[in-house]
């Protein structure tokens, strides 16, 4: 008998990843068809986006931003899929030249970062983690050192910047 969509919830919370495991094993090879059909992924990398996707999934519901389980999690994972391989560079092609060029101009001083510092403010910044989360992530002893951290990457991405 299947779990209720509340207590397998609250063991995702508690990290018990049975159900995320079992949802790899049972959905993978149709996953990798499905990849193959509508974004011409090989079976291996479609593995490995399903992975990369679930470990999302997996993120969301421990840090509390996914607070109910979806009804159909076959159609939301693939969703997800679909949004982590849409072409990037279409975005800079609905913004004004003035904007794409700063966009990219930031983008280039953000990989003059160091790996370190480019996970922290991606955590920070585009995942939404709260500085606790991006302790745990980066292996920080509290969030306060987190906080730290990211300051200092923030600082030296302006320094960067100010030097232009």
């Amino acid at each position: 008998m299947p779990q209720p969509l509340a207590a397998t919830l609250t063991h995702l919370r508690v990290g018990n990843q049975t159900f995320l495991i079992n949802f790899y094993q049972e959905h993978r090879h149709d996953f990798a068809q499905w990849a193959q059909q509508q974004q011409q992924l090989a079976p291996p990398a479609a593995h490995e986006l399903l992975r990369s996707v679930l470990v999302e999934f997996y993120d969301q519901v421990a840090d509390g931003r996914l607070t109910k389980l979806p009804a159909d999690m076959r159609a939301h994972v693939y969703a997800m899929a679909s949004q982590h391989v849409q072409p990037q560079s279409t975005a800079d092609d609905a913004l004004p030249a003035a904007e794409a060029r700063r966009r990219r101009r930031l983008l280039g001083l953000f990989e003059q970062l160091g790996a370190d510092c480019q996970q922290v403010l991606m955590f920070f910044y585009f995942r939404g983690y709260n500085f606790k989360k991006v302790a745990g992530k980066m292996g920080f002893a509290n969030a306060t050192v987190g906080r730290i951290q990211k300051s200092s990457c923030l600082r030296r991405l302006y320094e960067l910047h100010s030097r232009e």
